[in-house]
């Protein structure tokens, strides 16, 4: 599940290492709470068999085996636990205490204690087991003193000590979580300040955020946002020119139509009426045009539309277009030709690239001189797809070659019905698909462009 909260996120993961700390600590204190009480029972249970055996002694030639009152005693914590033991000589007479009493798994070492663990009268018990001289006997006699507990003090003692150490593991972890909590808000802080950084500023507002006063890790997202809103930016001022031109290019048609519209509409004589609508008609198709030029550069533009990969031929594609421009040519008188015999094949959406060529033949077929010639050249080398469009216009001279690309540029004292868009088209295009576009003089003097695309094999 994800944790929509930086802040939770960021808490998750430090206390949750922190937690299996604890965990590990928790378990290991159970344990070591479990061999204190132990050493502790068995501490006060050796005390007591080493007061009985120091108590038993030798009265008139017979062993007195006294228990103490503080042998017992001292096992009185409040607990309700039961004391048993029993005294035996070394040959095993019994002196005191209960006969049935579990015997130690081997006999212990004189004056070492020997603790284990048995069970008496179906109950758990601790049991201490201690070989002792006798006090007073001539021929080294001694005694073996056992001594058992009930466990209900020790398993108290294991509580006290285990919930005291779990209470102070829990605390811990507790002004843990809090301190992290008043560090991630401190830490935080920069990213907070940023966003309302962000936030304040105007919405046509697209300047460059300061990066020196926030930490270095944060400098990287400064930079992203800065260089994506200078794209954007890039982006708004491109749609505001856009749109701009383009209310200018529109304006001026729509005016003379309907300045024509008018007239024809004044006159009486009929000759002039029709030429009056012929001229409507005209500038209807030149509007239509445009529109449809506005739509292809809109639609060029980068983000505007998915990206397409697919294989395609710019013979074939050439192929197309001209003949679609073939009218076109024969209703100007110029020769249009296509030297387009084997495949050239490149990657990226084929509707644009189409558009591109068209474009391009249609502005040569517009600013080329009646009888001039038009020739499209296709092929395919030095892993490059190449379409090379040359005519026998007036040609752009070189330091303009550059500014026709502009949107609604056109080179001063340029005749023709052009819009200006058409070079634009194509640089569009081309630039989307990873390619170039190379204007320059062809031979006869016009210009020649060359649009050169990754082939297909160097794509794929």
């Amino acid at each position: 599940m994800r944790i929509e909260s930086l802040r939770l996120q960021l808490l998750a993961w430090l206390l949750l290492p922190l937690g299996v700390l604890v965990s590990v600590n928790v378990w290991t204190s159970w344990h070591a709470v479990h061999v204190t009480a132990d050493l502790v029972t068995d501490r006060t249970l050796e005390a007591s068999a080493r007061a009985i055996a120091e108590n038993t002694h030798v009265d008139r030639g017979v062993v007195d085996a006294t228990i103490p009152p503080v042998a017992l005693e001292m096992f009185a914590t409040g607990h309700g636990d039961r004391v048993y033991y029993r005294v035996n000589t070394g040959e095993g007479r019994l002196l005191t205490g209960y006969p049935d009493l579990p015997p130690p798994p081997h006999p212990p070492k004189e004056g070492i204690a020997l603790a284990f663990s048995g069970t008496y009268r179906d109950q758990p018990l601790r049991f201490a087991a201690l070989t002792y001289p006798i006090v007073g006997a001539r021929n080294g006699e001694h005694v073996t003193v056992v001594v058992g507990v009930t466990l209900a003090g020790h398993q108290a003692m294991v509580r006290e000590l285990w919930v005291g150490s779990l209470t102070r593991q829990l605390l811990v972890l507790a002004a843990a979580g809090v301190l992290v909590l008043i560090g991630l808000r401190q830490g935080l802080a920069p990213l907070l300040r940023l966003r309302d950084a962000v936030m304040d500023k105007g919405r046509d507002d697209l300047a460059a955020l300061p990066n020196q006063t926030v930490q270095s890790e944060l400098r990287p997202l400064v930079a992203a946002l800065n260089t994506y809103m200078g794209r954007v930016a890039g982006q708004m001022a491109a749609q505001r020119r856009f749109v701009a031109n383009a209310a200018h290019q529109l304006r001026t048609p729509l005016a003379l139509l309907g300045t024509q519209v008018a007239y024809a509409r004044r006159t009486s004589d009929a000759a002039e009426r029709d030429e009056a609508l012929d001229a409507v008609e005209k500038s209807t198709h030149r509007l239509a045009r445009l529109a449809s030029q506005l739509l292809t550069l809109s639609r060029a533009e980068p983000g505007s539309r998915r990206p397409r990969d697919e294989t395609v031929d710019l013979s074939s594609s050439a192929r197309l277009v001209l003949e679609g421009l073939t009218d076109l040519a024969v209703e100007r008188g110029i020769d249009l030709g296509l030297d387009a015999e084997a495949p050239a094949l490149t990657c990226g959406d084929g509707a644009m690239l189409r558009e591109a060529i068209v474009n391009l033949v249609d502005n040569a077929l517009r600013y080329t001189p009646p009888g001039g010639s038009v020739s499209v050249t296709v092929k395919q080398a030095d892993g490059s797809a190449m379409l090379v469009v040359e005519d026998t216009g007036p040609g752009i001279p070189p330091e303009e070659r550059d500014m026709v690309l502009e949107r609604f540029y056109r080179v001063p004292g340029t005749l023709g019905d052009g819009s200006g868009i058409g070079l634009s088209i194509v640089r569009e295009v081309v630039d989307g698909a990873d390619g170039s576009l190379t204007l320059s003089t062809g031979a006869s003097g016009g210009l020649k462009v060359e649009m050169r695309l990754p082939a297909a094999e160097a794509v794929g």
